[in-house]
């Protein structure tokens, strides 16, 4: 086989093949990503050591090989390489930080309370339950950022009065996976925070970059549900009786919107107004979750305990991942992995840049079927920079945005990793949905109900691509006044 291969591949080019055929095999034989990652690493720098003569003593400053075996020395390179760039990186700060704001406000019982005072606002609508659905996950986007938080809570509260109303089942289950989604693009995402730190670029240009973008989504949402209950009535029926509507129905509203709207204001507020940077604003939202917690009378020990625990559970597995990455990474480069993947990208189709973004973004989209968005921007993303660098892309930056091609094209990613949360067979949100859905609600339901909120979500990209001043002006506006 390799001989065959060797007739139309270079040796290296052999070798990156098989590096990633060999971490997507793991993967599918259910071996953990952080272990897969490593583990292919070393196969392949054995595999250099022992059978490849071009590439022996490749690896000799991570690891020392002599004739009676294999001396594990020489590791400081590698360690100092992980610990200093990942660790170290005080950008990164702001990862358990948001993930902990996310979780506490979970707990704080403010969803709790928009659900139920929303419910008697648009209640009595047409598709009133999807329209609020819908807004409680744009605003729970904008606070939380975590997916899995999101979708669980939309759907324990949701789902049962949807159920209950004779909703049509995949109009449901899609519109609460969908709006449970938006925290991954809506600042402040923790997807943005690892772009940030993988393209080495501005985290405040993603945050305002990512805001636009991120409400068109959910306005696009919206009018899907509006034109589909009108074309479709008898999936999102009307309820038979309704609370009426009057200015205490508008106060319970008001009162339940502005305290989340409040730590929005904290959080985004004092890094567009440059009052705080995106690390400092990420302690200032943990602590006003907190606070709404302890206000709202749902902070206690047990509270905090099971928060503190599922934020070091889910940034160790992030920071996990990030290491094992960057040893893949270490590995593949100098496979000549990097050039190889350039050269690929760039000459599919001669250079020209708008459809070598398209082409990249197709490959995300791919890509997002079969791994988590965390191995997608940490693996793919840093191998795609040089790429966007070299491409001849007129994106305005208005004279303020440092590099507004990488700003724009992170966004896009941001936008098509969207669509990996709600496609078969990873798409986690599905399977957070399935955890709190009824015994009648099948994943076929789902799979069928989040279809054309992928689409819309396609038709999003579409226009931020199209358009990219939506990423780019509200970065210049902050930087210019």
């Amino acid at each position: 086989m390799l001989s065959f291969l060797g007739q139309f591949l270079t040796l290296n080019e052999i070798a990156v093949l098989f590096m990633f055929g060999g971490f997507i095999f793991m993967l599918f034989r259910g071996i953990p990503v952080a272990m897969a990652l490593v583990g292919i690493s070393l196969i392949f720098v054995l595999i250099a050591e022992f059978f490849l003569d071009p590439f022996r003593g490749t690896f000799r400053d991570i690891i020392e090989f002599d004739r009676t075996g294999i001396a594990y020395q020489k590791l400081q390179a590698l360690s100092g390489r992980l610990f200093g760039s990942i660790v170290k990186n005080p950008v990164l700060v702001a990862l358990p930080m948001f993930i902990f704001m996310g979780l506490m406000l979970d707990q704080s019982g403010v969803a709790q309370r928009m659900m139920q005072s929303m419910q008697k606002l648009f209640g009595g609508l047409r598709g009133g339950l999807s329209l609020t659905v819908l807004l409680i996950g744009i605003i729970l986007a904008a606070s939380t950022g975590v997916i899995g938080a999101s979708v669980t809570l939309l759907g324990v509260m949701a789902l049962p009065q949807m159920m209950s109303q004779n909703y049509s089942k995949p109009i449901a289950t899609g519109t609460i996976a969908s709006a449970g989604t938006l925290g991954i693009l809506i600042p402040p995402s923790i997807m943005l925070v690892i772009m940030s730190d993988q393209l080495a670029i501005s985290l405040g240009d993603l945050f305002m970059g990512a805001l636009f973008p991120g409400l068109l989504l959910g306005a696009l949402y919206i009018v899907f549900i509006v034109i589909y209950g009108f074309l479709n009535p008898s999936a999102m029926p009307a309820p038979e009786k309704a609370d009426e509507v009057g200015w205490p129905v508008i106060k319970e509203v008001l009162l339940a919107v502005v305290p989340p709207m409040l730590l929005i204001l904290l959080v985004l507020g004092s890094i567009f107004a440059g009052i705080a940077t995106p690390t400092e604003a990420s302690g200032l939202g943990a602590l006003g979750a907190t606070l709404l917690a302890l206000f709202n009378g749902k902070l206690n020990m047990r509270v905090m305990a099971d928060v503190s625990r599922s934020t070091l559970n889910t940034a160790g597995y992030i920071v996990g991942i990030f290491l094992a990455a960057n040893f893949f990474a270490f590995v593949l480069r100098r496979y000549g992995g990097d050039e190889i993947i350039e050269h690929l990208v760039l000459n599919a189709f001669d250079g020209d840049p708008y459809m070598t973004v398209g082409f990249i973004l197709f490959i995300v989209f791919l890509l997002g079927f079969l791994l988590d968005w965390i191995e997608i921007t940490i693996i793919i993303m840093p191998l795609m920079l040089p790429v966007i660098l070299s491409l001849d892309l007129a994106i305005n930056g208005f004279g303020v945005v440092n590099d507004p091609s990488v700003v724009w094209f992170a966004i896009l990613v941001a936008v098509t990793l969207q669509t990996s949360f709600l496609t078969p067979p990873v798409g986690f949100a599905l399977f957070y949905l399935k955890g709190v859905c009824p015994p009648e609600i099948s994943l076929a339901h789902i799979y069928r109900g989040v279809i054309p909120f992928v689409l819309v979500q396609l038709l999003g990209l579409v226009i931020v691509f199209a358009y990219p001043a939506l990423v780019t002006w509200l970065p210049s506006y902050a930087y210019g006044n």
